[in-house]
């Protein structure tokens, strides 16, 4: 006599409610499905990447043109969320992207804007400092100018979206910690400070700690401090620096790759530098402050393009990016563990396609497939 196996407790287990794990806690909550998701730490914290009152959204990508599709979907999912939730999340203020002619950003920012109909314009720098009066670009720079470009608000973002997946149904537990997980019989079981839960698939959200949760990424993931930095902009100018006048950029010059933002929220222009001093870290143990030598790659930027705000470092913040080995994104299957999603790492630029990821994530773990175009995230790809 045989009996039938018994239901696990949960269809889905999240691990990491931070961008990613809250928008698939979310959407897969919303298709009906039993959705338990866990945080070590409190929504919306500031041990991750997902933090810092301001996140870029930019339909023009220099990275690659693959990312432009999905952008366009988040930007729809990120109005339904406002609609959704009565919170105000995204904020449009144009973007900018800077650089020499032949430069990456530049031209890569350009083409997928080409390839893709993106309503822009192409600015010298005489143009761009008339465009934008803050700006002191350097002689030599052109900017891509495209309207549709803002910044997210991202701890207002996770929280709304873990607060819709609870108004779906989902259990959203804060400061539960996995200790481990592994694959019995077709289903997940994952051991935490809580207890032991079990599911019929798991999701891998975990940012900084995904290295930690699955041995196939030990070797493919870098964790890196990053520090982001608010300096005092001259009472006069400050007319100058908000979202109505000063676009969101990403600007490559001699010394690096900037992104930055207008005042919004506390006072000061907003800035940082991918990359900031190359330091892989321990994400248990990244130092927080921040000193004078991150203050001095910041600062470089700020006096040589943005006098007016070159005042003092009134605020600073220390997150941390999880790097893939080419910068793009993971979304795969677990190798060997079919039950396991990953989602992570995103290398710095992931935050604004949350809200779409959510609903590929949703799409994977209910079909098993997309229509979004991924293959550029699948872990196997070649390098």
């Amino acid at each position: 006599m045989t009996t039938a196996r018994s239901r696990p407790e949960w269809d889905v287990i999240v691990l990491g409610v931070g961008a990613m794990g809250s928008a698939i806690a979310y959407h897969a909550a919303a298709r009906g499905l039993r959705v338990l998701a866990l945080e070590q730490f409190g929504l919306g914290h500031d041990r991750g990447s997902s933090h810092g009152l301001t996140r870029i959204i930019r339909l023009a990508y220099f990275e690659h043109p693959s990312y432009v599709p999905l952008l366009r979907r988040a930007f729809t999912l990120w109005r339904a969320l406002e609609a959704d939730s009565g919170t105000s999340l995204l904020h449009v203020t144009g973007s900018l992207d800077v650089g020499p002619l032949g430069g990456r950003v530049f031209e890569g920012s350009r083409a997928s804007c080409v390839a893709h109909g993106l309503s822009h314009e192409v600015l010298d720098a005489t143009a761009l400092a008339r465009r934008v009066p803050a700006w002191r670009p350097a002689d030599d720079a052109y900017a891509v100018w495209q309207p549709d470009g803002g910044f997210l608000t991202p701890e207002r973002a996770i929280v709304a979206h873990a607060q819709l997946a609870r108004a779906h149904g989902a259990d959203v537990r804060e400061h539960v910690a996995a200790h481990g997980w592994h694959v019995a019989g077709g289903e997940v079981v994952v051991r935490t400070e809580a207890g032991v839960f079990t599911a019929g698939q798991l999701v891998l959200s975990a940012g900084a700690w995904m290295a930690t949760q699955h041995d196939a990424l030990r070797t493919q993931l870098s964790v890196e401090r990053q520090v982001l930095g608010w300096f005092a902009i001259a009472d006069a100018a400050r007319v100058r620096y908000t979202p109505a006048t000063f676009p969101v950029f990403v600007l490559e010059n001699a010394d690096g790759l900037y992104y930055g933002f207008p005042e919004y929220d506390v006072p000061g222009l907003k800035i940082g530098c991918y990359h900031h001093l190359r330091e892989i870290v321990d994400p248990s143990a990244a130092r927080r402050p921040c000193d004078a030598r991150d203050e001095a790659v910041l600062r470089a930027a700020v006096s040589r393009h943005f006098p007016d705000a070159d005042g003092a470092l009134v605020r600073s913040s220390t997150c941390l990016f999880t790097n893939t080995i080419d910068e793009h994104f993971i979304i795969d299957r677990a190798p060997a563990s079919p039950e396991v999603l990953l989602v992570s790492a995103c290398s710095g630029h992931g935050f604004k396609f949350a809200s779409v990821v959510g609903e590929v994530g949703a799409d994977l773990l209910q079909h098993g497939t997309t229509a979004h175009d991924i293959e550029l995230f699948q872990l196997a790809r070649r390098r």
